[in-house]
């Protein structure tokens, strides 16, 4: 999932500012280790192990509480695997992302006949915004955070991302900032605060994007074949609009067949009727601006 990516991106990306909120600590004796075990190498995009002079942290994030196998006895068989490796202490903390009623995002051990194993949980939803507000890091959980007005503390978090002078850091940072956002949000609302064409110029929207689509072929080929004749046929029902309208006003500005072609098949099929009453091109524009 994308959030997947954004999360574990912000961790490694900004390490410093995970560990200020979770351990307390300012240090700069941080590095990021690959999520990868032995024996038996277990991966999981949003988990994240950062180790300071000392302790290893390791963070996953969760939107809901449930999993296969549950996350509270991944818990137990990642610091199992974490102190075999390492042999240092381990603060392991599961924060969830996404609001929820459900007692198990508040269980923050596993049990077992002969064995116990402890945990923290953080629910952001319950933490105050303050942190998040103040270290560049943590700015795209912030929307996530306890607020009495969220679309006033999400409108805030925009306009902070935009005060950022660097381009590559404010493109990155409006990316991960909408996906998570998305788990609380409108979509319509966070288009309208954060710039399409910003985040689209964003190096980690690209790296999304490619796996995204890299998923998509290897998980959806059915859905993206039948997306493929959907859009065949969208193209085909153009084609003929067009064909019709050149028989009926005569050349077609190249700009309004460009508009056309964006056209749905069900606004399509509604212009098909539509242009029996057109007598000039005037008439199409209008009834395009209309559809607009």
């Amino acid at each position: 999932m994308s959030y997947d990516n954004a999360c574990k991106y912000l961790a490694e990306e900004y390490p410093a500012d995970f560990v200020r909120w979770l351990l307390e600590i300012d240090t700069e004796e941080i590095q990021v280790l690959k999520t990868e075990l032995t024996p038996e190498p277990i991966r999981a995009d949003a988990v994240t192990f950062i180790q300071t002079a000392n302790c290893l942290l390791h963070l996953e994030f969760q939107t809901l509480p449930y999993s296969t196998p549950p996350f509270s006895f991944r818990m137990l068989d990642y610091y199992v695997r974490l102190k075999r490796q390492y042999n240092c202490d381990i603060e392991q903390i599961v924060i969830f992302l996404q609001q929820t009623t459900s007692e198990l995002a508040r269980v923050d051990y596993y049990e077992d006949t002969n064995t116990r194993h402890r945990y923290r949980i953080i629910r952001l939803w319950e933490q105050n915004p303050a942190l998040f507000l103040t270290n560049p890091g943590l700015l795209p959980f912030a929307p996530l955070t306890q607020a009495d007005s969220p679309q006033t503390l999400l409108a805030q978090v925009a306009q902070q991302i935009a005060e950022i002078e660097a381009p590559t850091q404010q493109q990155d940072l409006s990316v991960c900032t909408g996906i998570l956002a998305g788990l609380r949000f409108d979509t319509n609302l966070i288009q309208q605060l954060f710039r399409r064409e910003i985040m689209r110029e964003s190096a980690f929207y690209q790296v999304i994007l490619a796996e995204g689509l890299e998923q998509g072929l290897q998980q959806g080929l059915q859905q993206g074949l039948q997306q493929g004749l959907q859009q065949g046929l969208q193209q085909g029902e153009a084609t003929l609009v067009l064909r019709q309208l050149r028989r009926r006003l005569g050349s077609i500005p190249p700009e309004i067949e460009a508009q056309i072609q964006t056209l749905t098949t069900t606004q399509l099929e509604a212009l098909a009727e539509a242009l029996l009453d057109f007598t000039d091109v005037t008439a199409l524009t209008t009834w395009l601006r209309e559809q607009a």
